[in-house]
């Protein structure tokens, strides 16, 4: 019988998610991963295998809880534009999912097909949702600027 964790693997996860979102896949170092989530580098490579694994799971565990609350927001909303006021105001933030489209599917097969999912439960909750992906990019880089300054 091993050792038990020194840490929550979920906690751990969605802390990968938030850095991930803010820092994208390439510019996260695993350095950057081992001082932000505080866990030991072995540990991280034992649990996920590597940088790729912890961040496989972090898209997973961002489609399962932020994707789906989006699209709840997108179903539930009167229109895409005031669907997309609510994601802005309250989140959830789509930070990975959007940097996982540009930077990650293009190269692997499972982060497109990760994203595939993502954007198709999107795209269930409100069909023709192009022009409100395309007002949440707007407003997730005016925020990044605006943070950045």
């Amino acid at each position: 019988m091993g050792r038990p964790r020194g840490f929550d693997e979920e906690q751990v996860v969605q802390a990968a998610v938030v850095l991930f979102g803010r820092q994208s896949f390439d510019g996260t170092s695993v350095d950057d991963l081992v001082s932000h989530l505080g866990v030991h580098r072995g540990s991280l490579y034992k649990t996920f295998g590597s940088k790729r694994g912890l961040y496989l799971a972090a898209l997973r565990q961002h489609v399962a809880r932020d994707v789906v609350a989006a699209a709840e927001v997108f179903a539930a909303a009167d229109d895409p534009v005031t669907a997309v006021h609510r994601i802005v105001a309250s989140g959830p933030d789509l930070g990975l999912l959007f940097l996982a489209l540009v930077e990650r599917a293009p190269v692997d097969a499972e982060v497109a097909a990760e994203t595939s999912r993502a954007l198709a439960l999107l795209d269930d909750a409100r069909p023709g949702l192009d022009e409100a992906l395309g007002l949440l990019l707007r407003a997730r880089a005016t925020r990044t600027t605006n943070e950045g300054e």
